[in-house]
C-alpha cells in the first residue's frame, strides 16, 4: 500500500504562483508514473500534468502548458507542481496520483489508470 499525501494548496490572486508537493509513503518512487488531477465545482475531473519514468516523457493538458512545470526529488519521493501565472479556471482540488507501469500520453491522462490516488488540496485563485 502507497499513501500519498499532498500540500501547499491556499488562496493565491490571479498572476501569483502556487507549489504543491505529494510525497509517497514508499521508496519505490523512481520507478513510477507521477500524475496531477484536478476538479473543480460541477466540472469533471480533468489531467493537469503526469511524468512518466518508463518513456522519460513528461505530459500536460493544453490548458497549463507553459504555466506549470512537474517535476519529482526522488530522494524525498516528492513529485512537485510548480504552477505560474495562475488564472481563476485553475481554481480546483488538485490530486496527485501514482502509477506502477503505465506510459503513453492516452493512459498517463486517465485517472482509472493510476494505483493510488492523494486525498486533494485545494487551490483557489481570485481575479
Amino acid at each position: 500500500q502507497v499513501q500519498l499525501v499532498e500540500s501547499g494548496g491556499g488562496l493565491v490572486q490571479a498572476g501569483g504562483s502556487l507549489r504543491l508537493s505529494c510525497t509517497a509513503s514508499r521508496h519505490t518512487f523512481t520507478t513510477v508514473t507521477m500524475g496531477w488531477f484536478r476538479q473543480a465545482v460541477g466540472k469533471d475531473r480533468e489531467f493537469v500534468a503526469a511524468e512518466s519514468w518508463r518513456d522519460n516523457n513528461i505530459y500536460y493538458a493544453d490548458s497549463v502548458k507553459g504555466r506549470f512545470t512537474i517535476s519529482r526529488d526522488n530522494a524525498k519521493n516528492t513529485v512537485y507542481l510548480q504552477m505560474n501565472s495562475l488564472k481563476p479556471e485553475d481554481t480546483a482540488v488538485y490530486y496527485c496520483a501514482l502509477a506502477w507501469s503505465i506510459y503513453g500520453s492516452m493512459w498517463v491522462r486517465t485517472w482509472d489508470k493510476y494505483d493510488y490516488r492523494g486525498q486533494g488540496t485545494q487551490v483557489t485563485v481570485s481575479s
